[in-house]
């Protein structure tokens, strides 16, 4: 490393966990010779930085801090103060702290890369997954009946049909997490422990606590699309978390669409207010985006602003009960909303319709019907064979 800038930004990526072996090795060699500047970064610096790190469980935080500790034994050194720096002490201790938090940062990796990788969910299959905390996966029927287990066997919910109605009689030590993976093809409903009725499109991933606990928020993840009837508590704020947007109300109705291949995640309100903030944000009644009912809030994923404008909330939670509407959107996107809708492969072969942007309404239609429409009023050539729909 040839300058402090180059040390300064090697530490950041450090850090946050985005080093190659190599960079790795720089930084070390580098702590070995203590090449301590004055436009060293200080401690508050690497502690801002270590503000975008991802959270860690105490237990993991605690296997950490006693692999640090086992490793400084094993390597530890008498460092002496040369007299003709002042400053010298000021950067060892600098150096301590900074050591220690790059300790966290490596074990932190090392613990995450020996974690077999989760496999990747297959939505194009027939089956709804229920995964518990531990990993442990449950398969769901919407035809059938069925208890509804944590990790030791002890009944949390119980599954009816399209269903799952969690129960509020645990009284569990800490958070315990459940998530949910619909299918293309399908939607599902769940019913939270404190009421909350969530009715889930197809093609998304919901993470929410088995049962919430007093004193903090409650706080689920969405990736994909939900219509949540959040039951009222004054003193548990509902955050819904979409990526890099929080949703935050108190007892409303709303819709969140946080679909991949959106250049925006959108948030319609039907009733009540909700606040929508960055989700590394803390949320300010003054400062963040209150949305009114009928109103829906657009997120920029690009930029990070958030715009909103009256809408008819009908259309945005018509998929509800079957129904599917596009608005302004591109003929690529509109290819995999439909894929994902009716669980088919689509292949465009007519590449000038890919960014053509269409307005299109329709109830509870079959894809045929769809397709048929297009066709009509669009032109738009097509067979469709099985599960396959070409697009000539």
């Amino acid at each position: 490393m040839n300058s402090n800038s180059e040390i300064k930004s090697l530490l950041q990526k450090f850090v946050l966990n985005q080093c190659t072996p190599e960079e790795i090795n720089e930084v070390v060699a580098y702590y070995k010779k203590n090449q301590l500047t004055e436009d060293f970064p200080t401690v508050e610096d690497i502690q801002n930085l270590l503000g975008e790190m991802p959270k860690m469980d105490k237990q993991t935080a605690d296997d950490i801090f006693m692999n640090i500790l086992s490793a400084s034994k094993e390597e530890e050194s008498v460092i002496e103060m040369p007299e003709r720096r002042s400053n010298f002490r000021k950067y060892i201790s600098i150096a301590a702290s900074v050591i220690v938090l790059l300790g966290i940062g490596f074990f932190y990796k090392q613990n995450l890369s020996d974690k077999p990788a989760e496999p990747k969910f297959d939505f194009k299959s027939s089956d709804i997954v229920l995964q518990l905390e531990n990993g442990e996966t449950q398969i769901l029927s919407e035809h059938n009946s069925a208890q509804i287990k944590d990790a030791k066997g002890n009944i949390v919910g119980n599954q009816s049909g399209d269903k799952i109605a969690y129960e509020n009689s645990l009284d569990p030590e800490r958070l315990v997490y459940n998530t949910i993976k619909i299918p293309y093809g399908k939607k599902f409903r769940l019913q939270l422990s404190d009421g909350t009725m969530v009715h889930l499109n197809a093609g998304t991933t919901l993470k929410y606590p088995v049962k919430f606990i007093a004193g903090e928020s409650r706080q689920v993840f969405l990736d994909g699309e939900a219509f949540f009837d959040v039951a009222k508590d004054k003193k548990h704020p509902f955050i819904v978390n979409a990526d890099e947007l929080n949703v935050r109300v108190l007892g409303t109705h709303f819709n969140v669409s946080n679909y991949p291949e959106d250049a925006a995640t959108d948030v319609v309100l039907v009733e009540g207010s909700v606040g929508m903030y960055q989700s590394n944000e803390k949320f300010d009644a003054l400062k963040n985006t209150i949305l009114k009912p009928g109103f829906k809030g657009s997120f920029n994923k690009e930029n990070a602003k958030i715009s909103t404008k009256a809408v008819i909330t009908d259309i945005y939670t018509s998929w509800i009960n079957g129904g599917l509407t596009f608005r302004n959107m591109t003929f690529k996107n509109i290819i995999t909303k439909l894929e994902r809708r009716y669980n088919v492969t689509i292949v465009n072969k007519n590449e000038k319709l890919a960014n053509e942007k269409f307005n299109a309404s329709f109830s509870d239609e079959s894809i045929d019907k769809v397709m048929s429409y297009f066709n009509d009023i669009h032109g738009i050539n097509y067979t469709i064979k099985n599960d396959q729909i070409l697009i000539k």
